[in-house]
């Protein structure tokens, strides 16, 4: 009975690495998207206060 739980574990291990990998993938993904569009938000407020127009609504 031990070596049958063994067995299991050992093929669990690949599908829960691969898992883990994916969502701090996708994690970084979104997080990087994120600041992007924040950063973008932040000079285009810049170049349009230097233009003189007004604030964007959102």
């Amino acid at each position: 009975m031990d070596n049958w739980w063994v067995n299991a574990v050992w093929s669990l291990i690949p599908t829960v690495v691969i898992g883990i990998f994916f969502w701090l993938v996708i994690r970084l993904i979104l997080r990087a998207d994120r600041t992007e569009r924040r950063i973008y938000r932040e000079i285009e407020a810049e170049e349009r206060a230097k233009a003189g127009l007004p604030a964007r609504e959102e």
